[in-house]
């Protein structure tokens, strides 16, 4: 009887694993986020719909003397109008990296790779980018990429040449003193918002572009990067919705990564 009962267990399991839902055709193991950013057609049409949105905003910002996409500059009216745009996930994309990184991530495994592969163009930007600059805008863009020694070279900040050969690569043409990354200067760290303040002296920035919560909002990261000195909570960072609510779509122009980013790091 109890040999009768451990057979039809079995026969149980063995049918109903017949009966489940076969895997994924992208094979078991791969991480859904990295192949979402690969394959969906939803994310190039993401791409698409946000720069196609900012082509539209672009002659109102623009002609809206007044306005700056970074609080706190409003009515500066002398300047000269900018854009700032992050880099990585908002004007390349790295999902080919990501789907071959054997990890931990590395900054050097990444400068690898970007000097051995031609950068990927998110949709939407270089024509979105060629538009701006008809109009008379000046094009920053502030990545977290960062300047740093490796053995061998004897550039002090390699990643820079890499990055701005990256930015040329899907179409856009760029140079040195418009592109700002970590660590390029001694105050310069991963907290863009110091970046964003360097430009913003000079200029009326009038949009911002990126995929992580800090290159819009300050002090976005668990552990803080000075000049913050308080960690961010997912609450903290829910919270600055509702503060910035009239800038999202509005001048801040937010690309999906669900890949990497400050996100991961708050709880």
């Amino acid at each position: 009887m109890r040999l009768t009962a451990l057979l039809f267990v079995v026969a149980f399991v063995l049918f109903s694993s017949a009966c489940t839902r076969a895997p994924a055709e992208n094979g078991p193991g791969m991480d859904s986020a990295v192949m979402w950013a690969k394959y969906a057609a939803e994310y190039q049409a993401i791409s698409a719909q946000v720069y196609a949105q900012a082509t539209r905003d672009l002659p109102r910002l623009l002609a809206d003397e007044s306005w700056s996409a970074v609080p706190g500059h409003e009515g500066e009216t002398d300047k000269p109008p900018a854009i700032i745009l992050d880099v990585d996930e908002t004007v390349i994309s790295n999902v080919d990296f990501e789907l071959h990184l054997e990890g931990p991530y590395t900054s050097l495994k990444h400068y690898e790779w970007t000097n051995s592969y031609d950068a990927i163009p998110l949709r939407g930007v270089a024509d979105f980018v060629a538009v701006a600059r008809s109009a008379g805008v000046e094009i920053f863009f502030v990545t977290n990429r960062m300047c740093e020694k490796i053995e061998g070279n004897d550039d002090v900040c390699p990643q820079e040449k890499s990055t701005i050969g990256d930015i040329q690569e899907v179409g856009i043409d760029v140079d040195i003193n418009h592109v700002l990354l970590a660590n390029e200067k001694p105050d310069w760290g991963k907290e863009k918002l110091v970046r964003r303040e360097h430009v913003a002296k000079t200029h009326r920035v009038i949009m911002l572009f990126g995929d992580d919560y800090g290159d819009f909002v300050a002090c976005t990261r668990a552990v803080p990067v000075a000049p913050c000195t308080a960690g961010a909570t997912r609450a903290s960072r829910a919270a600055a919705l509702d503060t910035y609510q009239d800038y999202w779509g509005n001048g801040w122009y937010i690309l999906p990564n669900s890949m990497h980013g400050s996100w991961t790091s708050v709880r």
